[in-house]
């Protein structure tokens, strides 16, 4: 049996391609939307992907389903609930997929959504009865559960949900053999849970064992338990949830069209047209010299989530980069559905030299510049740019807080007429909240460099909330 995980750090996100050597079949389980991994791994090891299964309708990314189908010709299977507007093969509890020694049975696990399932994997060989894994989607995570919350607009309330996962994880998940390798699709850093692991394996017995979620309790007491202090879910959640249900373009035709240069004339041209400038280098490249009314995301952080974030999906993206950029941002933006990207800056920066009335410069201070600042008869108003969480543990005295996800709907709360510096934790999201209150002429504001993290190392204090 060949087995592999994928790990795509950017969006916390774990796939799997499992196959049988004999007969030299393979299945992708909750591919990504880039798959040419998935296809050089098969040929590498003499193998044909002849299947691709979907735990369920991932909110966080689009799913690599219809890539496989038309490069490989994989045939397409979802959980008996799953409706969809492609061909797929219905699975319900107990189907099995049979490929020589390697067999891959499905468990219905709704809870996360109503359609997920978990996928036991029998090695034929080696024990026809113990199963080796359980692929567990978005069911069961490594210290965590799969929130129940995320499907409110479509109808079904998060009660409800948590109460069949309740069933699922005591009923199905939890009657599995100990020894029964847990192999979820997200780790530390996804917003589908809220106590996610950074661990991307672990076994049945080890979670029942030290998982806050699979402890004894009545159902009641889950669904209070799994509802309360989720992360708030990014607004592109709804919209990729949707996108994987339906029948649409493929990554790579996106690619070819997105992926092209621009002159300085054309992209000026789209812009007064309204489209978005998206600056994709580090903070501290941007805040040197960047285009007017250019918005930072950087590749270095959580580039997708953000930009899933701040973006405006309808209105087409420019992308400015250092050369050898501009790909690598499409693709990472087409892994979230965003598909108007209209190409790049043809040089990048360089294409503005002697353009001064173009380019601007971002302030950023120092934790040390900060604290004189706050000493001085004019101190500058701190907004803190953290989620609720982040703020609650801690915050510097006197900060106001609007998180960088609620910024844009949030403008009019800004203090107008002060100084004001931003911070987060590193100095990542500062600078795309920075870029967005210049671009919606709100406030030209300096960040904290190295955010609350350089402001605590610079031993300067923190206080926490009185209701903490």
């Amino acid at each position: 049996m060949f087995f592999k995980q994928y790990y795509l750090g950017c969006l916390s996100h774990a796939s799997y391609m499992v196959g049988d050597e004999e007969s030299g079949a393979a299945v992708v389980i909750d591919p990504q939307r880039d798959v040419d991994q998935y296809l050089a791994d098969a040929e590498r090891e003499g193998l044909t992907i002849r299947h691709v299964f979907l735990t369920h309708f991932h909110a966080d990314f689009i799913s690599g389903h219809l890539e496989l189908r038309d490069l490989a010709g994989a045939t397409i299977h979802m959980g008996r609930r799953a409706d969809t507007e492609y061909e797929c093969v219905k699975a319900g509890d107990g189907d099995s997929l049979d490929l020589g020694k390697l067999r891959l049975t499905v468990l219905e696990t709704p809870g996360h959504t109503p359609e997920c399932i978990c996928i036991l994997v029998f090695d034929m060989a080696a024990d026809p009865d113990r199963p080796y894994a359980v692929l567990t989607g978005d069911t069961l995570f490594i210290g965590d559960v799969g929130r129940p919350d995320l499907l409110a607009s479509f109808g079904v309330t998060a009660d409800e949900l948590a109460a069949d996962l309740y069933d699922s994880l005591t009923q199905k998940l939890m009657t599995l053999p100990d020894e029964t390798l847990v192999y979820p699709a997200h780790g530390a850093g996804s917003m589908c849970g809220k106590h996610i692991s950074k661990e991307t394996v672990s076994t049945i017995g080890a979670q029942k064992k030290f998982n806050y979620a699979l402890q004894p309790m009545s159902k009641g007491e889950f669904i209070k338990l799994v509802a309360c202090d989720q992360p708030e879910a990014p607004g592109y959640f709804a919209y990729d949830a949707v996108l994987n249900r339906q029948e649409r373009p493929v990554l790579r035709a996106n690619l070819e069209s997105a992926v092209k240069p621009l002159t300085l004339a054309r992209v000026l041209e789209l812009r007064k047209q309204g489209a978005q400038i998206l600056d994709v280098r580090d903070p501290a490249e941007f805040a040197g010299a960047h285009m007017v009314d250019s918005i930072n995301v950087g590749l270095s952080g959580q580039f997708a989530i953000w930009c899933g974030t701040v973006l405006d999906r309808h209105k087409p993206t420019v992308i400015v980069g250092d050369p050898g950029q501009e790909a690598e941002a499409a693709m990472r933006l087409g892994r979230i559905g965003i598909d108007s990207v209209a190409g790049y800056l043809d040089g990048g920066m360089a294409a503005l030299a002697g353009k001064e009335e173009l380019v601007r410069t971002a302030g950023r201070v120092t934790a040390q510049e900060l604290a004189e600042m706050l000493e001085s008869p004019a101190p500058p108003v701190v907004l803190d740019v953290r989620n609720d969480r982040e703020y609650q543990s801690k915050h510097i005295a006197g900060s106001i807080h609007i998180p960088l996800n609620r910024l844009a709907a949030s403008l009019d709360e800004v203090p107008r007429g002060k100084p004001l510096v931003i911070h987060c934790a590193g100095g990542y999201r500062s600078s795309i909240a920075a870029s967005l209150l210049r671009l919606h002429k709100v406030a030209d504001a300096p960040d904290l460099i190295g955010g609350i993290g350089a402001w605590e190392a610079g031993k300067f204090k923190v206080v926490a909330p009185a209701h903490a």
